[in-house]
């Protein structure tokens, strides 16, 4: 193929898969805890580093805390700071996610509504009410006063932007993210659980649509490089008939 053809070419390939994904950031800007990615692109390029055109090279979340807003739910918990929350989901497997839009289940369990279970807590029949402190201590009131009944674990990765990613929700351990560590939260310096808040989407409304607009803007300036391109190759042709 035409080289100016094949890079101008790759340029679409790579804006447009770079729109799909801002797309789906904006899709799911109201979902509790959801993080947004990111495409990363690269040049490429051949013998005495002449450029061949552009390489996807994969996406990557964003881990960056969203804002915390007051929740509607009996059970509504948010992360101020960095960890995670462990939940076993509905294959019986660890997971980790930020969104905390818990509710009690008949028997007892704390579950999103994903079915994902929330560890460290089953509220006892009786229950009237629930809280739960900075230090992720979880309090239920009963008709004849109140206790504590478990305490939240919040869990860290040595390098979490490697875990694998589920909808932009839910997060799995991977041999480059590390092992889970459990950590405390209330401390001084570490994350606190605030109750009755959740964690909105990291996803900004206007950055989303001011990436849109540039990527539309490349997307059509390398279809106009392929108009370029594929002129030349017929104004040659033509030449070369006559």
């Amino acid at each position: 193929m035409e080289p100016a053809l094949f890079i101008s070419a790759s340029g679409m390939a790579a804006q447009q898969q770079n729109l799909d994904t801002i797309a789906a950031n904006l899709a799911n800007s109201d979902v509790a805890g959801f993080k947004g990615s990111v495409e990363t692109f690269g040049e490429l390029t051949g013998p005495g580093n002449a450029p061949l055109g552009t390489a996807a090279l994969g996406s990557h979340v964003v881990l960056t805390q969203g804002k915390l807003a007051r929740g509607g739910g009996s059970f509504d918990v948010a992360i101020d700071g960095p960890g995670f929350f462990s939940v076993t989901d509905a294959r019986g497997s660890t997971a980790y996610v930020r969104g905390g839009a818990f509710a009690r289940s008949a028997d007892g369990t704390l579950r999103d509504d994903s079915g994902n279970r929330l560890h460290g807590v089953t509220v006892p029949s009786g229950a009237l009410a629930l809280a739960v402190s900075e230090d992720g201590s979880v309090r239920a009131t009963f008709a004849g006063g109140s206790r504590t009944i478990g305490r939240l674990q919040l869990y860290e990765f040595p390098a979490p932007d490697r875990l694998s990613i589920e909808g932009g929700t839910v997060f799995r351990a991977t041999a480059d993210s590390g092992t889970a560590r459990a950590i405390l939260p209330g401390t001084s310096d570490g994350p606190k659980i605030r109750f009755g808040m959740l964690e909105q989407s990291n996803v900004s409304i206007v950055d989303a649509m001011m990436q849109i607009l540039a990527a539309q803007r490349a997307y059509e300036a390398n279809a106009k490089g392929v108009q370029a391109a594929d002129e030349m190759l017929r104004i040659a042709n033509n030449l070369q008939r006559g």
